[in-house]
């Protein structure tokens, strides 16, 4: 959770694991009170709407929702994958990043993302594959970031990585920062037209699928 104006963010950064359902709107409360700002003072409202856990990204949506109806404010949703590499841009400097994360069932949510003078440009759209079934035709020298190259170690040497930071994560700050350039854009939404985006549209497992730990 985090809220800010581009140059001071307050953030409240917990993994609160099954417990975000119940933790989200005090968190809110908390960075509202810590910046000395109302939900009547944002611009606008974002969330992180995916690839990721559909429980997650439907509570992310859900919540940024309510608020954005309750305090007339617009929505941006934000690519979990492009926050992703926009906060190992951060956090390294790397222009060129493959954003992966592991989606269960054996696959893995994967873009590309490349800096310039005007931002973010996407390279490949997001998409979810098996990690043998991914082939990286860009031109350049190119870093992973991402869960998704911590639980498949030699994806990054099939696509041909220069380096890998499976540690970065999709950070409440990053996906304020992107939302910030698309509502100076004119790309905020309105409260009902903010939709996640799932990628995979299975939303439910089969019985042996659920016995043999699988999980979406």
């Amino acid at each position: 959770m985090a809220v800010g104006d581009g140059t001071r963010w307050i953030v409240r950064d917990v993994q609160a694991g099954q417990t975000h359902s119940e933790r989200l709107l005090p968190f809110v409360t908390e960075v509202l009170a810590a910046a000395g700002w109302s939900l009547g003072d944002l611009d606008g409202i974002a969330f992180g709407a995916g690839p990721g856990s559909f429980t997650g990204i439907r509570i992310g949506c859900g919540v940024a929702q309510g608020l954005a109806l309750g305090a007339g404010r617009p929505v941006v949703p934000v690519s979990t994958l492009a926050a992703i590499a926009h906060a190992h841009w951060c956090d390294r400097g790397d222009t060129r990043v493959v954003a992966c994360l592991d989606a269960r069932m054996r696959e893995v949510y994967i873009a590309a993302y490349e800096h310039g003078a005007a931002g973010w440009s996407e390279r490949r759209g997001p998409a979810v594959l098996l990690p043998e079934e991914i082939a990286l035709d860009l031109p350049g020298s190119w870093v992973g970031a991402g869960s998704g190259f911590a639980a498949y170690p030699a994806l990054a040497g099939r696509l041909g990585l220069v380096a890998v930071d499976a540690s970065a994560r999709p950070t409440a700050q990053a996906i304020g920062d992107l939302a910030l350039m698309r509502l100076r854009a004119g790309e905020g939404v309105a409260a009902g037209d903010a939709l996640p985006v799932y990628v995979r549209h299975r939303v439910a497992l089969t019985s042996a699928e659920r016995a043999a730990g699988a999980r979406l």
